[in-house]
């Protein structure tokens, strides 16, 4: 059994500054290869006469081969007495920026090659600024190619002294600067005879000193919920919460709380498959759970422990981003945005200021973030989500956004904002404001149907009531409807096959189902009319959504069994045997009816 740690390190610089001979080599010398490999490179490389190059090692692809460059995010492995590392080889070509996000995103360090003839260039200084866009802070800088400026120290210093000036200005102080001929493995995995000034340790040393954030269990509890299994065979009942352990640890008996919903339960086993049973799971392990309690829980929500620290819960965030999109990115236009296993719509609010990465000079009066550009901006999801501030937890202050199914920018997370739905408010003042009323007043209305209008949702928090609540609300609109009151019944999947169809954006999108009832139900309470809907699992934050889209109108949330909210509470709670009568009878008391029989 391999009990060696693992560790993430990515290789970055500007194309044909020598990364893939840098990688190359470490796998070559340090006996990682596959056996004949190595071989096979250079049996290829004389059939086609050509020069033998350690490069040609990661060159797996053939368009790769064809081309002469990356052009793809590559994973290799290769092993020291200390550690087993994943180096991820992201591509130099501007063009491909966006696979370098990706392959940073995961890094816990990284190796930033220079070529020492050609000197820095802008995708140096593009790279460097990723790096810490993304929050990765260990970074060592491979002054290569020293062979072709004859091992000049003085040249060396020269871009040393540069590039720090550079790094120092995006908060990033390297570790060391190692001046390396890749090509002929000088101060790769040993000291270099050619470059006797230099006294520092080689490539291979230098990652072996690096530290491994992995470890570090102290972090508190982030613990992203991929899914929950649930199991019916001989008589097994478990609903087990699965993830991948981003940081800290989990045992049993640990009171635990999901975010953004805060329901609470505590652990009642680890769960594995196939593995000895045991009561603790660490960082960086997938691993299941049972709870004592059982709660409906969505996967995307973030569990983590009562008693430590919690994770900031916003709809609302400030963040740097590094744009690699096609299209720019614009304001109002809806995105997605990915962060540990949540995927929720999200838009640009504001742009702060917008920074050339190659230059850092600074643009506050651009109205759209281009390609390539760094960004401080604030976004707004569609509801609340759980992150941690870069800062505070790396693992959970990371997210990507995407646009029209590419990834098209990577951020970090650098504050909360305390704005609350600015756009949704913004949206409903303006279609107020827009809003052509009809000469039959409201009153009028009320007088003439025998009642006043009104949304009526039937929700449930407890499993397997989906059917309940859409049979309850069905019955209420049959008793509403035979004492000759005006009133209409509306289930999700009827949006879902009309005003929501699978052509349009947000189908199968949860928070946009919320948007589009919400609209309707402003023209059906607005037409005087008492609109009925079911919603499962409707939360705190959708509920409030659906008070202010149905805004001047009101709204009335029946609640059948286990409540689903944290801090909302309906207007009342029933079960199935009284559920109608319940509703009667405050439609009753708040005057909405004046009668039933």
């Amino acid at each position: 059994m391999n009990l060696k740690e693992q560790m993430n390190i990515v290789i970055v610089g500007h194309v044909d500054h020598g990364k893939s001979t840098v990688i190359g080599r470490l796998l070559a010398d340090t006996g990682s290869l596959p056996d004949g490999k190595l071989e096979s490179v250079k049996e290829y490389c004389r059939n086609n006469s050509r020069p033998f190059e350690y490069a040609f090692l990661l060159d797996a692809l053939k368009d790769e081969q064809a081309q002469g460059i990356t052009i793809d995010t590559a994973r290799c492995f290769f092993k020291t007495n200390k550690r087993d590392y994943i180096i991820i080889d992201a591509p130099g070509h501007i063009e491909f920026l966006k696979n370098m996000v990706t392959g940073a995103s995961r890094a816990e360090a990284a190796l930033l090659v220079i070529d020492a003839k050609e000197g820095i260039r802008e995708n140096s200084k593009r790279h460097g600024h990723i790096l810490s866009m993304l929050g990765v802070k260990q970074v060592v800088v491979l002054v290569n190619k020293m062979d072709l400026i004859d091992y000049d120290q003085e040249k060396f210093q020269k871009i040393t002294s540069e590039f720090s000036e550079f790094l120092s200005k995006i908060h990033i102080k390297p570790i060391n600067y190692i001046p390396i001929s890749a090509f002929n493995g000088d101060n790769i995995v040993s000291s270099s005879k050619n470059i006797p000034w230099y006294k520092g340790m080689d490539v291979l040393r230098q990652l072996d000193s690096l530290k491994n954030k992995k470890k570090n269990y102290g972090q508190p509890l982030r613990l992203p919920v991929q899914d929950i299994y649930k199991f019916t065979a001989n008589g097994d009942d478990r609903r087990i919460v699965v993830g991948t352990i981003l940081s800290g640890k989990i045992k049993v008996g640990d009171e635990v709380v999901f975010l953004p919903s805060y329901k609470k339960s505590t652990v009642k086993s680890i769960e594995g498959f196939n593995v000895p049973k045991r009561d603790t799971a660490y960082a960086e392990e997938a691993t299941g759970i049972t709870l004592s309690k059982q709660i409906y829980i969505n996967p995307g929500e973030l569990l983590v422990k009562a008693n430590e620290k919690l994770p900031e819960v916003s709809s609302c965030f400030r963040a740097n981003i590094f744009w690699v999109g096609k299209a720019p990115l614009v304001k109002d236009k809806q995105y997605k945005l990915k962060i540990g296993s949540t995927k929720i719509p999200v838009k640009l609010l504001e742009i702060i200021n917008i920074i050339d990465a190659a230059e850092l000079n600074i643009d506050s009066y651009k109205d759209q973030v281009e390609r390539h550009d760094v960004a401080e901006c604030i976004f707004e999801t569609g509801k609340p989500i759980a992150f941690d501030i870069i800062s505070d937890i790396e693992q959970t202050g990371r997210f990507v956004i995407v646009d029209n199914y590419d990834i098209s920018g990577g951020g970090i997370i650098i504050g909360s904002e305390s704005r609350h739905d600015n756009s949704l408010l913004k949206h409903v003042n303006e279609r107020e404001y827009l809003w052509s009323n009809s000469l039959v007043s409201q009153d009028e209305k009320s007088a003439k149907y025998g009642h006043k209008s009104k949304l009526i949702i039937i929700t449930s928090g407890s499993e397997g009531k989906e059917k309940s609540v859409e049979n309850i609300a069905k019955q209420i609109e049959r008793k509403l409807f035979d004492l000759n009151f005006k009133a209409y019944y509306l289930g999700i999947s009827s949006l879902l096959a009309g005003l929501v169809s699978e052509d349009s954006i947000g189908y199968r999108d949860r928070l946009e189902h919320i948007r589009q009832l919400g609209e309707v139900a402003r023209l059906f309470t607005d037409s005087g009319q008492i609109l009925i809907s079911p919603i499962y699992n409707l939360d705190d934050y959708e509920v409030d959504k659906l008070k202010v889209l149905n805004q001047p109108n009101e709204i009335l949330v029946f609640n059948l069994g286990e409540t689903p909210f944290n801090n909302f509470k309906p207007i009342a709670n029933f079960n199935e045997g009284n559920a109608l009568d319940i509703v009667l009878e405050v439609l009753k008391g708040q005057e909405v009816i004046e009668y039933y029989l």
